[in-house]
């Protein structure tokens, strides 16, 4: 799949279209409603992209906003398009598709960790501690879905045409001893490996330098190819998955990874701590 053409972002074209049309033709939400002989919460949720756009409902509602021949056309393949599957899909139960999708189409991406080894750098082991950690009920087939997930999504750091990852991480993350000894050791050797790729960037914030502006949690800023297409900021709690995408907060995330990046170790000293840390690891393991 060509990068940035998956259903995801056309999804979400296709619902910013949407909500531009309606504006454009001055009515609101209830009056759309009302014309389609629908409740306002389903033109909403279309709008929010929290449900599917069938053809039909472009072509209702285009025909309510006044659209010409050619806009009707476009949207209504794009709506067909949006709706086809895509391989993650079969993973839908475990995470967050939109995510997913997001993160496939997307050209950059740059994220704080501070407790964990982000996903799209760990190995095998690792994750399966994790999810025995934060899972411990997980049957041993979901457990093997999940780290098939995970590794299809390293795939996207090795394409032809590859991700561009820029990540910091907390030595907090590199410190915990997730699945052990073994484990851990190769997970800060695979760390090591994959900052060593031309399309990856990592950074590590140490202890000694004391507070960074990224103390209040993890995030992920997706950029993408078509500067039509804008930055989205993705929040990951217990309580539920965040997007914004609104101006002010991309800008507002985009200047603490700034901060952030600024206040921590380059690449080449990252490198070393983590070494270091390895070191120390295997030492007390022996």
């Amino acid at each position: 799949m060509t990068r940035g053409t998956g259903p995801t972002l056309r999804k979400r074209r296709l619902v910013g279209e949407l909500r531009r049309l309606r504006e454009a033709a001055e009515l609101t939400i209830e009056e759309v409603g009302e014309r389609l002989e629908c409740s306002a919460s389903k033109i909403s949720r279309i709008e929010t992209g929290r449900v599917g756009v069938t053809p039909r409902d472009v072509r209702d509602m285009l025909a309510a906003y006044g659209a010409d021949a050619a806009t009707l056309d476009e949207l209504v393949q794009l709506a067909r398009e949006a709706r086809r599957k895509a391989w993650w899909d079969e993973f839908g139960d475990l995470v967050p598709s939109r995510y997913v999708g997001f993160e496939a189409d997307a050209e950059s991406v740059r994220t704080y960790q501070g407790l964990m080894v982000p996903g799209l750098l760990q190995v095998e082991g690792y994750t399966r501690a994790l999810i025995a950690g934060v899972l411990p009920g997980a049957p041993p087939d979901e457990v093997d879905r999940r780290v098939r997930l995970r590794t299809a999504r390293q795939a996207l750091l090795v394409e032809d045409d590859p991700l561009d990852l820029h990540v910091v991480i907390d030595e907090a993350a590199l410190r915990r001893r997730v699945g052990g000894t073994a484990v851990m050791s190769g997970q800060l050797r695979r760390l090591n490996e994959v900052g060593k790729q031309k399309n990856v960037t990592l950074q590590v914030t140490p202890f000694a330098h004391g507070g960074h502006p990224a103390m209040d949690g993890p995030f992920v800023i997706l950029s993408f190819a078509q500067k039509t297409d804008a930055d989205v900021v993705y929040l990951e709690s217990g309580r539920g998955d965040v997007y914004l995408e609104q101006p002010s907060d991309v800008a507002r995330y985009s200047d603490m990874f700034a901060r952030l990046a600024e206040a921590s170790l380059d690449p080449t000293a990252s490198a070393a701590l983590i070494e270091g840390v390895s070191r120390e690891l295997l030492a007390d393991g022996e």
